[in-house]
């Protein structure tokens, strides 16, 4: 255990980071922890999953290279498990939760720390910023971006500052985040949501400020996006059972088009022609969204690939809300500690 130093304006911060399958991230997450322009000392606990790849031995030699560095086993590889463990080894006041695919900007913990406690919140958080490398990534971002694409959470836009539902990562008073028994170890997505809900329903305060923004790196591949937002429909129909309070009216736009394009089909296919009214109104506003995307993608390629991108993320949302099943004895995915948080 590292000692934690603590200073009347600037308490020490334990930084908690699940890692799997993060060996081409980790060392410049673990970089833009160390490097933060925050004067009070800064523990790092990386829980690591049982992998594919070198994140381990990757944890391990930046860990013998700085003690602020701690690096724990996270046998099941589930998101929720690897952050409860790496609260535990900590004993600072104050917990940052960072995934192992974002890059915080150099003065995250500085701002962070200072508005959580101006606002006595028991959460703060910032804005997702999704960006790409060239290609389907990069498109991929654009769409993350819109909301028309991954929907008008607070925590996608900036400008707003105050009380909101849930936000990006999290910097949290420990005690807030143990009295409501930490993440749910049940959920390998959706964690964040739900717990700002519990959060919430305690009578704390989950706080955006929209200075804290965060780079995420998105899928890049078709195949990869429409697994990733199955699995947040799924996952999100779950938490839903638990807690039905917590919908909120944009969780029910794709699973409504859907079904919507569900009984399209069956009138088209019964020769009626206002089949063709929804899927024909859906395209027509993608390709609006998509045209005012131009200043990001100048290639007109670019967006007609944004318009499919659209889809993917709105029809995989809405199948896997209505019909995805959950797999909770496997180990988490590749990305899942970072896609855990950008599940709204």
């Amino acid at each position: 255990m590292k000692p934690a130093a603590v200073t009347e304006l600037a308490p020490a911060v334990d930084v908690i980071v699940p890692a799997l399958n993060a060996a081409g991230t980790l060392d410049a997450c673990l970089d833009a922890i160390l490097e933060q322009d925050y004067p009070g000392s800064i523990n790092v606990t990386v829980a690591v999953g049982p992998g594919r790849d070198a994140t381990w031995e990757i944890a391990a030699s930046l860990a013998e290279a700085d003690p602020r560095i701690t690096v724990i086993a996270n046998p099941t590889g589930r998101t929720p498990v690897g952050l409860n463990l790496a609260t535990a080894v900590g004993v600072c006041d104050i917990v940052a939760r960072v995934d192992a695919q974002s890059v915080l900007p150099p003065r995250y913990l500085r701002q962070a720390v200072a508005t959580l406690r101006r606002t006595g919140a028991a959460n703060v958080g910032g804005i997702q910023r999704p960006v790409g490398d060239d290609g389907l990534q990069r498109v991929i971002a654009v769409g993350m971006c819109s909301p028309f694409g991954a929907g008008p959470a607070r925590f996608r836009s900036d400008g707003y500052e105050g009380p909101t539902d849930t936000v990006y990562l999290g910097v949290f008073r420990r005690e807030a985040l143990e009295s409501v028994g930490g993440f749910d170890e049940t959920l390998d997505r959706n964690q964040d949501f739900e717990l700002n809900y519990r959060l919430r329903a305690a009578g704390e305060q989950v706080w955006l400020d929209p200075a804290l923004m965060v780079t995420y790196r998105p899928r890049a591949t078709f195949s990869q996006l429409a697994s990733q937002y199955f699995q947040y429909g799924a996952w999100k129909r779950h938490v839903l059972r638990r807690n039905p309070r917590s919908l909120k009216p944009r969780q029910t736009v794709a699973p409504l088009l859907v079904i919507g394009l569900i009984i399209s089909a069956v009138e088209l296919l019964r020769g009626r022609a206002r089949g063709y009214a929804l899927p024909v109104a859906y395209a027509g506003s993608a390709l609006l969204v998509a045209r005012d995307s131009r200043p990001d993608l100048p290639r007109k390629s670019d967006r007609y690939l944004l318009m499919a991108v659209f889809a993917t993320m709105h029809v995989s949302w809405g199948c896997g809300f209505l019909f995805g099943r959950l797999r909770r004895s496997a180990p988490a995915s590749a990305q899942s500690a970072s896609d855990s948080s950008a599940s709204r």
